[in-house]
């Protein structure tokens, strides 16, 4: 009778795995969710109770003592080991505190590219207690004044190839006090001095952990600009253990040491430097590091590395997709792809053309509190459901009036949660163990992102601006984008930023930026709306010098609409949402329309020309 019940016994346990597949097919992704989730919270929770605190830097000099002839970083043509790595970030690091006096504490911008100096400057600086504020490459003028500002440093660190950048807002620059030293030998320029010839007459000895003896993990560890309703860009602040859960999500996506991870992405934004460069670190793997990302040349590339892993936006996928078939397009390593953005029908399109890759989509904002991992493979899912997750993080999808631009509540002043299946606005509650750090010197957009008396009288959420839904399995889908903010090319664009650089050309008076869908492309592209001076005509020309001058090329509005009168919203907002819908199509537009003709000027709008880019004959 034991032995009967002992054996019925061992049969349940071995098909109740079964039973709950059967009931819910992710099961055992699912498992292996929780297994990692669990082992996270338990290393999060032992590097706190270390003192001093036990930082990614100290994972990395972990993996220089294990593994010093293991190659990190393959570059080009060169190539670096743990060891070498360290050594060079050590050179840097005195010199930096030889000759900008560097202390705990002080904050340095980086404007460099992606290059290993990226990565020897930003560890020198953690080396030595200080915060790095990471400028996009990309900006100029008075967005990197701006940017450089926002965290109050003192010194900025450049490369050589951005020095006439630099050499432009020098005079301002040199008025603030700040030490400014480029990657380069032989400069003769007054306020500029050279960090290279000081790095290559440092000492490589290791630095004493007394110098970084202070910091803990709320401690800011890096600034990272993003775009937002403000116009510029907000320098989101990243503590040490913020840059933890950004390089765990490599955990969650199940990379392993042995990978070979691709990363080409910018080190100034959130996926290339916490997911890509400090998720690598945190694993222990080898880096392969590009300049800047390369439709023809990307699959070379990961065949001559050997590349297992690679990261992804939305559209970086969709361009090799669009890229020549060839007879070895399934002919690589490359086994996981993770990342964010892709459309469903781009994912299934890189399957069938490139092979057996297995696409890891995420979703998280680089302020926000809150974030979501597809770890199941869904198509077309930013993420899904855990309840591990939701007793770690409290968020809702609430009901948000898209006219009013504002959450709807009730009776009592409550928001509204949604059902699943429906559409809402996800907000998370802000606390000990899902804090907000808000932006460095902007008070203000700190506060218009906390959302007060949500549910309960008193209590403070995340908004995170954008529109989610949740269907009845758990997988959260992305919606759309509220506020001023569009995104374009991987990139945030701020529409105020755009529509104040507008207004400096002589002839316009009103200026309404807004993002507009374009057929085969994900997120949207730029468009304004233009009121003009009386007694003036429009400047295609001089328009085109404003935003060639003083914006990226992802920020350019592509297309301009003449409005006689500016269309307000009741409470006196401009209209966006209406003409973004209408778009560009002069069928539909009776509006003068004007098209950004690259390196020319705005010229008028076509029919030709709209079908020509509907069709996707005309690349944007």
């Amino acid at each position: 009778m034991i032995a009967y019940i002992l054996y019925t016994a061992l049969t349940g346990l071995a098909i109740l795995p079964l039973l709950l597949f059967f009931r819910n097919p992710y099961f055992f992704q699912d498992l292996r969710y929780t297994i990692a989730a669990i082992k996270i919270a338990v290393s999060l929770r032992r590097f706190q109770k270390q003192k001093p605190y036990y930082s990614i830097l100290d994972r990395f000099l972990d993996h220089v003592a294990r593994q010093p002839q293991k190659k990190f970083l393959l570059f080009e043509e060169s190539s670096y080991t743990y060891s070498q790595v360290d050594k060079e970030s050590n050179k840097v690091a005195r010199a930096l505190s030889t000759h900008a006096h560097l202390k705990e504490g002080d904050t340095v911008a980086l404007f460099l590219g992606n290059e290993p100096q990226f990565v020897w400057v930003w560890l020198a600086l953690t080396k030595l207690g200080c915060v790095s504020s990471f400028l996009n490459y990309n900006i100029r003028s008075k967005s990197l004044l701006h940017c450089f500002s926002c965290c109050e440093a003192k010194v900025l660190v450049a490369g050589a190839e951005l020095r006439d950048a630099v050499q432009d807002v020098l005079p301002t620059l040199r008025q603030q006090g700040v030490r400014v030293f480029v990657l380069s030998e032989d400069l003769d320029v007054e306020g500029i001095e050279s960090l290279s010839d000081q790095i290559r007459q440092a000492s490589d000895r290791p630095l004493s952990r007394q110098l970084r003896a202070n910091v803990t993990r709320t401690s800011p560890a890096a600034y990272i600009y993003t775009s937002g309703t403000t116009g510029l860009p907000k320098a989101a602040v990243i503590n040490f253990e913020r840059i933890w859960a950004g390089s765990f999500l490599q955990t969650i996506a199940a990379v392993g040491s042995g990978d070979i991870i691709y990363v080409y992405l910018p080190l100034y934004h959130t996926s290339g430097f916490m997911m890509g460069l400090c998720g690598g670190i945190e694993k222990g793997l080898t880096l392969v590091l590009k300049r800047k990302f390369s439709a023809s040349q990307f699959w070379n590339d990961c065949r001559k590395y050997n590349v297992t892993v690679i990261q992804y936006i939305g559209e970086i996928m969709r361009y090799l997709c669009n890229t020549p078939k060839r007879d070895n397009d399934k002919d690589h390593k490359v086994r996981l792809a993770f990342g964010n953005g892709i459309r469903a029908d781009v994912w299934v399109d890189f399957l069938q053309r490139f092979g057996d890759v297995r696409i890891c989509e995420c979703y998280g904002a680089t302020e926000g509190n809150v974030g979501f991992v597809n770890y199941c493979g869904k198509v077309g899912a930013i993420g899904k459901e855990h309840f591990l997750y939701r007793m770690a993080c409290q968020y809702a999808l609430i009901r948000y009036d898209t006219e009013k631009e504002e959450p709807v509540r009730d009776s009592r002043g409550f928001c509204i949660e949604v059902p699943r299946g429906e559409t809402g606005l996800l907000v998370a509650k802000i606390g000990k163990r899902a804090p907000f750090s808000g932006y460095a010197k902007n008070a203000q957009q700190t506060e218009r992102k906390r959302m007060k008396d949500v549910f309960v009288k008193g209590d403070l959420y995340f908004n995170s601006g954008d529109l989610l839904k949740l269907d009845n399995e758990g997988f959260v889908f992305f919606q759309d984008r509220i506020g001023d903010t569009f995104r374009w090319k991987g990139e945030n664009v701020a529409t105020t930023e755009v529509a104040d650089n507008l207004l400096m050309v002589d002839c316009v008076e009103e200026a309404n930026v807004y993002g507009v869908k374009v057929p085969g492309h994900e997120g949207r592209i730029g468009m304004a709306a233009l009121k003009i001076k009386e007694n003036m005509d429009f400047d295609g020309r001089a328009a085109y010098q404003q935003v060639k001058n003083f914006l990226p090329s992802y920020a350019r509005p592509r297309f301009i609409r003449i409005q006689g009168v500016m269309e307000l919203t009741g409470t006196f907002k401009q209209m966006k949402a209406k003409l973004a819908e209408e778009g560009f199509d002069p069928a539909v537009v009776r509006d003068p329309l004007f098209y950004l003709e690259e390196n020319q000027s705005y010229v008028p709008m076509t029919q030709e020309m709209f079908i020509a880019i509907a069709e996707g004959k005309t690349r944007l």
